[in-house]
This record gives structure tokens, C-alpha cells and sequence, in this order.
């Protein structure tokens, strides 16, 4: 309102009536935020004041139009002048007392009129003379920049309109703004809601915004989007939906819980249409501030734009690590809890209850269950409200008994999955390798059943029953890298074998009678000796500083029992030549190895382990090494046994120890050692170096109860000095020696291998032993055996050495257990006693009891989630269940679990049909997640693999992978809008997305963990991801 003369004014009352009503306004006014006050020049102002003093209307001092020109700077822009001061340059009037000056006076021509608001600034009202003056800009053309002032107590909001409108955005498009200070960095304007002042917007910023583009990515984020070429992505038109999420190393379970959500339609409408734009809560303690709502938003959008053969949602990925630390790194998780977590972060975040009021639950106390049921949803949406509650929560009804003053309670719980369990066997189905003592026979894989709570024991009893031989003439044993990584004890649970492991049992002979009563006498106490295979090297570890050669584990090992007197070399190297008979040549007389007895001292024992004499000092010097030494050289064995060795054989192994109880046998028969393979089809060795599935890497090298591996101990030159010293002044051989040794002229036979104590990992060990004995053992002895490469290669048949057979139990199939899921929700809904770690509190015995517990369910959501418990933990046994679960795919109906028969609202019956399938194929510790998904706009199923997506038949959906399930109830269910693709038979396996690779340079591949995939799951690469 400009009036630009005195005459266009309105007629103004008397002087007097001015003054009164002036300063009455002045006087009364108080400052409230928000409303509207106007700046007047002082001069002007001082000089109405006379005027209306005067009581002369024909006074000189009549001040004419309002006149703020010393205020301004220049009149091309009208910005005030800096640092103006209150009632010394202006005067600061409220809106009512403007208007009537404006409505006397009138203002000078162009001016424009300075209105203020007033500000709520911390502990004070002030009104803002100065407002904020920001720079606007796009982000597609930042050089075309506007100035705009606004209020510390305007919204961002206003902000995002004014810019709308400055730069002619299209109306319905998605914005966002950044404000960007002087030193460069950007800052998101999230919340639209709040003032400038408390976004700690200031003068002199610069305020972008940019909108979303077509394919659903913002500008400032579009390398996130993996593809081959900008090209390729412009002209990429796909249906919407139909996309896969880049694997960033081990986040499977994050792609196929997406998958399942993008393919909820209610929920992925609610996105795509930006509703959630406006359901934001930013102040929820509970929630997230709306990161991950708008996270997750961003990977909706790009994944229906129908643009992208592949998404990667590192952003997400990002955002959920940092509000969930569970999830934070590149670990393997479970898709379930990550859709928990989600639900509940995006109801939080959408959360439209602001600020949730306190609600005391109250017991049922007999009142009727309808009554107490919709209380109780009343109760939990007064706190609760928002898409997710919406779309996925339902209602059970909970009933706990008191088992002493039979106190029933009866409360009504909102939820928003179901977790049912599957029913579980109490047996378990085991495959083993039973390794006879007839050295002729090759190892039988057997598949036997056994207690899942059983002890090893209840193994060899089954394994008993189907070879003859008795339980007690039996070792088990995991075999891992050539060597045993356990020997298991008979009363050892059979939970700590998983179904990965290459488990063996062993034959041992068969005991001796009375063999405890005459065991001082003849020395047959049994020792169960750990047998290994090791090759040496061609060349010597210079590197080291030792003389000594490398060796190498190779083929199987074996476990025999040998009586305490049959410990010299010579008996053991025949018995391990008669063990070892069906793959070890023994040589021809034709091809008789000979070597002189002079040669014998600069080689290596030849077929035992020398027992060392005591030294002068004490000090034993270290076990006999592994290799040949060069001829001439001058290098004794570091052992090498003095003329004053006795003539009688000492044995191999210290006996200060008792044996376990499962090596008082003897060994009547050198049994066979070969060891078979896990792969029936191929029958080879179920393991090669580094086959180890990802997890038993942690297996160690020793066992819990085995020493650490120990390095073979360099030879002093002091000792080596004293061995040769002692061989060249020996009168006579050593005892354990041939007798063709005895003169240096004569010719002896050369040993196929030579035997060596070592630890439980097959290193070297030099022990200090007791009596002689050159190596000290622990209650488990462990013996190599050392081959040269020439003759292993002579005389080790390695083709024969792999070979095993399969047992008839082999043979028969295995059944696959298939339950129904009505039985699974039969069982969700069976009376259960609670476990001692989750008593309930009885309010009437005022103290913990184990009641009963019955779970019912009264109405059920939209979409409903299906958990299947596959993953059981107990105090004893942890597994994953395999069992296969019959799953509708339509016509899920629970109008038969329903406690409330007669629907309130007019809803139909409760029946559901399938839209997706999380899948896990794998064990306890890794895996590969996968997902099924029913695309909602052309009604064709999906199989998802990660970045690959391929189109799937619904005879492949029902497997013993299907994880969690998604139903969505069939009145809500809309029908396709689009016509469903022309696929043959054959196209089921092909990409679906039609994805091809990207460049090497954008992707890497990532550790994923070994998983078994099904039948019905296509190959597909999972291994991609875009670098930063």
C-alpha cells in the first residue's frame, strides 16, 4: 500500500487523535515471533512527532510522504545501509501503527516499504532489521546466481519454493537443497521443516538445489551407478524393478533383503510417489533422522527407473553401518536381521507421531478379547503410525499359565514378522571314510545315522553295525591338509563335527588278552601313532642358515596302534612298508639299492629315528635330519650315534606317559593307510592343499591340546664338530644300524624313506627326551615318514593311493525331509514352557516362574513375513536346517489360525499369495544369500543374484533354501498393468536385465564366502562392485 502524494492519502483524523493512537501502539505493543514490525527513517519520524505536537495542521513542520532514502545504500537495489542503529538512523514501528502512518502520509514513490519480522533468538525477541541474504543457484548451471533475503524464522522450505519459482522448475519435481559455506564444503538442507536460523543458515552462503534425474540418481551422486559408458546408461531402457544390486564383498544378504522390499508393492509405491517426503521425522530419538528412510529411498528410485542394468548401493550400505554396528565392514549377516533392523528404521523414521505420549499396558483381567485386542492396537498406534505399521504389522494374542497359582495372562502384541520354527529331527546323517587294518583294501565311504545329541562313540557303534568290526577297535579322526587337525575321544560330542568335515575312522588291531596284567613283562603296551607322508625338496634352505631340506606334506595319514616293544627302526619301517602296500612298490631284486658304508656318513639315518647319547654337558643334540647331505661334504648327522651305543634296540617313542585308553591294542596286520576323498563323484581326496572351506581357516596348525609347531633347530658348528669327531674315532656301528654297516667296504640296502619324529603339524620336532629317546612326546606320538622325490616317484603310486570305494548306504538316496508351512505355523502357535534363562514374573507369587506360553493369532497385516527358523542354537548343538518347506505360492489361507472370525472393517478372508522368497544356500558360517521377487507391474517372477537378474518358472521357487517369505493378501493385491515378457523355456537361465560385464577398470572382485547353490539357482557372477 503506496500512497505517492499527501492528496492520495487518506484523510487523516486530528493531530491529536495521530499522536494518541501512535504512541498508544508504541507504548502497548510487546514483541511477539513472527509477527511483522517496519523500519521508518528517524528524521522523518522526529519530525511527525513535532507536526502532531504542534495541534496546527498548517504548521512549516508537516513531514510529508514517509521518506526512508538516508536508510539505503543506493536506490537501484534498496539495501540498507550497514550497521544502522536503533532510534539513532530508524525507528522501528508495529504493523498496525505502519499501516496507519502509510494510510495519513503515504511513501515516496518506488520506495519499498522495509518490513521486519520478529525473531525467537535464544533467550530474547528481537526484531530482524537485517535478514539473511543468500546466494541461489542450480546445480546444472551454478554461474547463474540470484540474491534473495529471508528471515531467520523462514522455513528451508520457502527457500525451495522461492528457487522453484526463480528458475522455472517444473512443477512435481523431486528437489533437494545443499547449502555451501565459504570455504567450499556442502552440506545437505535435509529437513525442509526448519527455520533458517536453526539450519545455522548466514549471509553470504550460497544455497543449490538440485532435482532428481529420470533414472532416479542425483546429479551430485550419479557415479554411484555402475555401467558400461554413459552412452550405454542415457539409452538403457529396462522394465522398472527388473535391476540388480552390485555385491561390495560379502553384502549378499543386504542385496536380497532389498530385493524382497523393492518387490513389496505397496511399499515401493509409497516411495516412488516421494509420500515419504512429507512423513520425515527428523526429531525421533528412536529413529535416524531420516537418513536411512531417504537412503533407502535413493535405491528405490534408481532400481524402478528402469535405466540401470545394475545399482550400487554403497550409500546404503554406508548409512545402515553407521546406525547399526552390527553391520559395519565386509562380514557375512543374516538377511533376516538386516530386514529387521530396516523395518524398524524406516516406521521410525516415518514415524507421523511426533511425540509419542506414555501408555501404561493393562492386563487382560477378563475382559473380553475383542475389547482387550483393539485396545491394545489403539494403544500401540497412539505411539505408532507410519507406512510400515501400515503395510507389515499384525496382532497376536499372548496367553501365560503360572504352573503354582495357575495365574493366567492374557496381553495383545503388535508385530511385524513371523519367526516359525521348523520341525527338528532328533537324527543326524553322517558321511565317513572307514579305513580297514587289511592293507589291501581301499578306504569305504559310509554314510551312517546318528543321534545329533550323540557323543563320537554312538558313530563307531552305527559304523560298527555295518563293517563288523567293534566299536572299540575304532579311532575317528578329521583329516585337514594331509595331516589330523583332531583325534577325537570317544565321549566327545558329535555337534563339534561339522557336515564339511572329512572325518576318518581307523581300524586298529584287535587287544591282546590280559594284556594289563602282563604289561610289565613283555612291554606290549599299545601306542597309537599318528602317521604322516612328507616329501622332501630338491633343494636346501640356504635362506635359513640350516642345512637342513624342506619337506612337504602329501597324501593321507594314518593311525595304527603299535605295541611299546615294536618301536626300533627296523620294525617300524617294515610295518609302515606293510601298512603302506597297496600304493608302495616294494623294489625287485633286480633293482636292489645299494650304497657303501662310507657313504652312510654323510646321509641321513636311514630307516628309523637314531636314539642320541647323552652329552658330557647334558645337552641331547637334535632329531636325525630329513635329507641326504652332498657327498664329501664332511657333514655328519647332527645325531649321529657314538661306539658306546647300546646293542639292544631302543624304541622309537618315550613311554614316560600312558597311552590313551583307544591305543591298548596291538597290530596283528599292517592295515591299509590310504585315505579317501569327499568328492564321490570323482573319487578323490576329499581335500588338497588350501581346499579348506573359508571358515576352518581357523583351524591352526596343532590342535588345542598339541604343542606349537616347532621349527627344526639349526645345528651349531660346535656340534657338528663333536658329531663328526665321534663318527670318525667309532670302533663299531651303532647298534640299530644293519649289520652290512659294520666295515666300510661292504655293500648295505638303501630304505625307500626314513622315519621322523614331528609334531602334530608335521614340522620337525627336536624335543629334549627322557632315557634316550631323541624326541619327548605328549600323550599323542606323531611319526613322518620322508620320501626323496626320485624314489616316491619310483615307488608311490599316488593314482592308487586316491582311490576308495563306496559302501552300499552310499547308494541309497537320501530323503529329503519336506514339511508343510501350515505344520511350521502349527508350530508357532503350539503351548511351550519357558526356558530358565526367560521366566515370566507371576504377579500374584510376586516371583519368576517357568510358565506356559501360547502364542494365537488374532489379525494379520497387508504384507506378511514369514521367518523360517532355519538357524537353531541350543546349549549343545548349533545347525542349520535343510529341510525342505512346501510353501503355497497362492491361496495361503489363515482363516483357520484366526482368532477373530468375524473381520471388524468388512476385511475379506485372510488369504495370501507369494511375491517373494529370500534364499540361503550354505552352512552355519557362510553362505550366499538370493532372492525370488514377483515383479508388480508385469506379474513375471524374477530370480536375483546379486547384479544378475534372471527371469524364473514357479516350479523353481519352492527349495530347502527359501529363508524368509513374503505374502501379500490377495484383496490388496492389483492386477499387472503390464503384459508379462514372451520368455521359451530356455531363457529362465539368461539375464533378464540383459547385463553385460563392465569395464575392469569399474569393478573388483570381492571375497565371498563358499556356498552351495541350488539347482533352481542360476550361475551367476556376484563378485562385482564399482570402485570409488
Amino acid at each position: 500500500m503506496t500512497a505517492n502524494s499527501r492528496c492520495s492519502a487518506a484523510e487523516p483524523p486530528g493531530l491529536d487523535t495521530q499522536r494518541r493512537e501512535i504512541e498508544s501502539l508504541l507504548r502497548e505493543w510487546e514483541l511477539r515471533a513472527g509477527d511483522s514490525w517496519y523500519v521508518v527513517e528517524r528524521r522523518w519520524y522526529e519530525q511527525w512527532k513535532e507536526f502532531v505536537e504542534t495541534g496546527d495542521q498548517n504548521s512549516s513542520s508537516f513531514p510529508g510522504q514517509i521518506d526512508n532514502t538516508e536508510l539505503f545504500e543506493d536506490l537501484d537495489s534498496y539495501h540498507l545501509k550497514e550497521r544502522l542503529v536503533e532510534n539513532e538512523d530508524f525507528m522501528l514501528v508495529p504493523a498496525e501503527a505502519w499501516h496507519k502512518l502509510l494510510a495519513w502520509y503515504g511513501m515516496l514513490e518506488g520506495q519499498p516499504p522495509l518490513e521486519r519480522k520478529v525473531v525467537d533468538l535464544p533467550s530474547t525477541l528481537k526484531v530482524e532489521v537485517y535478514p539473511v541474504e543468500i546466494f541461489l543457484c542450480l546445480h546444472s548451471n551454478m554461474e547463474n546466481v540470484i540474491t534473495a533475503q529471508f528471515s531467520r524464522t523462514d522455513s528451508i522450505h520457502s527457500i525451495q519454493r522461492a528457487m522453484c519459482e526463480a528458475f522455472s522448475v517444473p512443477p512435481g519435481s523431486e528437489c533437494r537443497l545443499w547449502m555451501k559455506s565459504s570455504d567450499s564444503t556442502c552440506e545437505r538442507l535435509r529437513n525442509v521443516h526448519v527455520s533458517v536460523l536453526d539450519a545455522c543458515l548466514s549471509s553470504a552462503m550460497t544455497v543449490i538445489m538440485e532435482t532428481r534425474n529420470a533414472d532416479g540418481t542425483w546429479p551430485s551422486s550419479r557415479p554411484q551407478i555402475m555401467r558400461n559408458s554413459v552412452e550405454e546408461q542415457d539409452s538403457y531402457r529396462g522394465q522398472p524393478g527388473v535391476c540388480g544390486l552390485t555385491n561390495l564383498g560379502n553384502t549378499c544378504f543386504m542385496n536380497s533383503a532389498l530385493q524382497c522390499l523393492s518387490n513389496t508393492p505397496p511399499l515401493t509405491e509409497y516411495f516412488l510417489q516421494s509420500s515419504y517426503l512429507e512423513e520425515l521425522n527428523f526429531t525421533n530419538p528412536l529413529g535416524m533422522k531420516g537418513e536411512i528412510a531417504e537412503a533407502y529411498a535413493d535405491v528405490i528410485k534408481q532400481m524402478w527407473s528402469g535405466r540401470h542394468y545394475s545399482v550400487v548401493p554403497r550409500v546404503f550400505k554406508t548409512k545402515v553401518g553407521h546406525f547399526a554396528s552390527q553391520f559395519l565392514g565386509y562380514q557375512q549377516h543374516d538377511s533376516q536381521e538386516l530386514l529387521s533392523f530396516l523395518a524398524d528404521g524406516l516406521h521410525e523414521d516415518l514415524n507421523r507421531v511426533k511425540n509419542k505420549e506414555y501408555i501404561e499396558l493393562r492386563d487382560a483381567e477378563g475382559r473380553p478379547d475383542q475389547e482387550v485386542a483393539e485396545e491394545a492396537w489403539r494403544n500401540h498406534r497412539r505411539r505408532n503410525d507410519s507406512v510400515i505399521v501400515d503395510t507389515f504389522h499384525g496382532l497376536f494374542k499372548s496367553t501365560l499359565v503360572c504352573p503354582e497359582c495357575h495365574k493366567v495372562s492374557v496381553t495383545f502384541d503388535p508385530f511385524c514378522y513371523l519367526s516359525v520354527p521348523l520341525p527338528v529331527s532328533k537324527e543326524r546323517v553322517m558321511e565317513v571314510f572307514f579305513v580297514s587294518l587289511d592293507p589291501y583294501a581301499k578306504p569305504a565311504q559310509h554314510r551312517v545315522v546318528v543321534p545329533k545329541t550323540g557323543k563320537v562313540s554312538d558313530l563307531c557303534t552305527a559304523l560298527s553295525e555295518m563293517t563288523s568290526v567293534p566299536p572299540t577297535q575304532m579311532v575317528v579322526a578329521d583329516v585337514f591338509n594331509h595331516r589330523f587337525y583332531k583325534i577325537y575321544n570317544t565321549d566327545e560330542s558329535l555337534s563339534c563335527i561339522l557336515d564339511r568335515d572329512d572325518i576318518f575312522v581307523y581300524e586298529l588291531s584287535e587287544l591282546e588278552e590280559h594284556q594289563e596284567e602282563h604289561q610289565e613283562q613283555h612291554q606290549e603296551e599299545q601306542v597309537l601313532l599318528a602317521l604322516y607322508l612328507r616329501e622332501r625338496s630338491h633343494y636346501r634352505d640356504y635362506g635359513s642358515g640350516s642345512s637342513s631340506y624342506g619337506t612337504s606334506l602329501f597324501g593321507h595319514p594314518l593311525l595304527l596302534s603299535v605295541p611299546r616293544g615294536c618301536c626300533s627302526r627296523e620294525e617300524l619301517y617294515t610295518l609302515f612298508l606293510q601298512r603302506l602296500a597297496r600304493y608302495v612298490r616294494p623294489p625287485d631284486p633286480s633293482e636292489e639299492l645299494e650304497e657303501e658304508e662310507e657313504e652312510e656318513l654323510y646321509k641321513t639315518q636311514t630307516n628309523g629315528i637314531s636314539d642320541e647319547e647323552e652329552q658330557d654337558d647334558g645337552e641331547k643334540a637334535g632329531p636325525s635330519q630329513t635329507q641326504t647331505s652332498e657327498p664329501n661334504s664332511g657333514d655328519a648327522p647332527a645325531n649321529s650315534q657314538s661306539d658306546d651305543t647300546t646293542t639292544e634296540p631302543r624304541p622309537l617313542v618315550n613311554h614316560t606317559q600312558p597311552p590313551p585308553a583307544q591305543d591298548d591294542s596291538e597290530t596283528n596286520g599292517p592295515p591299509d593307510q590310504s585315505e579317501p576323498g569327499c568328492s564321490s563323484e570323482t573319487n578323490t581326496p576329499p581335500h588338497t592343499e588350501g581346499e579348506k572351506p573359508c571358515e576352518e581357516e581357523s583351524k591352526t596348525s596343532d590342535s588345542s591340546s598339541e604343542p606349537p609347531a616347532q621349527q627344526p633347530r639349526e645345528t651349531t658348528e660346535e656340534e657338528k664338530e663333536e658329531d663328526k669327531q665321534e663318527e670318525a674315532c667309532s670302533p663299531s656301528p651303532p647298534a640299530n644300524e644293519q649289520p652290512g654297516k659294520k666295515k666300510a667296504c661292504c655293500k648295505r640296502r638303501k630304505s625307500l624313506f626314513t622315519i621322523q619324529a614331528v609334531n602334530s603339524n608335521g614340522t620337525t620336532e627336536r624335543g629334549m627326551g627322557e632315557g634316550g629317546s631323541a624326541v619327548s612326546f605328549s600323550s599323542q606320538p606323531y611319526v613322518a615318514i620322508d620320501w626323496d622325490p626320485e624314489m616316491k616317484k619310483r615307488f608311490y603310486n599316488e593314482n592308487e593311493a586316491e582311490k576308495y570305494v563306496k559302501h552300499g548306504s552310499m547308494e541309497v538316496p537320501q530323503q529329503q525331509t519336506t514339511v508343510q508351512l501350515q505344520e511350521c505355523i502349527e508350530l508357532f502357535t503350539t503351548m511351550e514352557t519357558l526356558e530358565e534363562e526367560n521366566p515370566w514374573y507371576c504377579p500374584v507369587c510376586k516371583k519368576h516362574q517357568l510358565a506356559t506360553k501360547k502364542l494365537d493369532l488374532w489379525f494379520l497385516p497387508e504384507v506378511l513375513i514369514i521367518h523360517l527358523k532355519r538357524f537353531s542354537y541350543t546349549k549343545f548343538t548349533r545347525e542349520k536346517l535343510d529341510s525342505i518347506v512346501d510353501f503355497p505360492l497362492r491361496e495361503l489361507d489363515f482363516s483357520g489360525c484366526l482368532l477373530r472370525k468375524s473381520q471388524s472393517n468388512g476385511e475379506p478372508p485372510s488369504r495370501y499369495d507369494l511375491i517373494a522368497v529370500s534364499n540361503h544356500y550354505g552352512g552355519l558360517r557362510d553362505g550366499h544369500y538370493t532372492s525370488y521377487a514377483r515383479n508388480k507391474d508385469n506379474g513375471q517372477w524374477y530370480y536375483f543374484d546379486d547384479s544378475k537378474v534372471t527371469y524364473a518358472r514357479e516350479d523353481q521357487i519352492v527349495t530347502n533354501a527359501a529363508y524368509v517369505l513374503f505374502y501379500q493378501r490377495q484383496d490388496k493385491i492389483r492386477k499387472p498393468t503390464l503384459p508379462a515378457p514372451n520368455t521359451s523355456p530356455a531363457s529362465s537361465s539368461q539375464p533378464a536385465n540383459d547385463i553385460t560385464s563392465c569395464k575392469d577398470d569399474d569393478i573388483t572382485p570381492c571375497k565371498e564366502d563358499d556356498a552351495e547353490l541350488g539347482a533352481a539357482a542360476a550361475s551367476s557372477s556376484y563378485v562385482t562392485m564399482e570402485t570409488d
